[in-house]
């Protein structure tokens, strides 16, 4: 078995392995940069698993920013029969794109 991490960021929370391109809420780093996430509840060496309460001390993963893009859109409305009211709200998600490069 692989060894995996399961870290939180943007108050979601992600199974990662090496090489893993995944989309998180936008983080303040440039493209092409390296980032170190260190809030990992959960980490596995491909033997052994350790869980963290809520973190694992010592554990993190390292992942370069690919870039930054914005989600899809997502439509909310609203409305309420027979008053005549109907409301419609857009909402697109600001992402940032990340390749894990170690899970330590």
């Amino acid at each position: 078995m692989d060894a995996y991490a399961v870290l939180e960021t943007g108050g979601k929370q992600y199974r990662v392995t090496t090489g893993v391109t995944l989309d998180v809420e936008r983080l303040v780093a440039e493209a092409g940069q390296d980032i170190v996430l260190d809030k990992v509840l959960a980490v596995s060496d491909g033997k052994e698993l350790k869980i963290g309460m809520p973190y694992v001390e010592g554990a993190q993963v390292v992942a370069t920013v690919v870039g930054h893009k914005r989600g899809k859109k997502l439509i909310n409305f609203k409305k309420k029969r027979r008053k005549g009211y109907s409301r419609t709200v857009g909402h697109r998600q600001e992402l940032t794109v990340i390749t894990v490069k170690s899970v330590a």
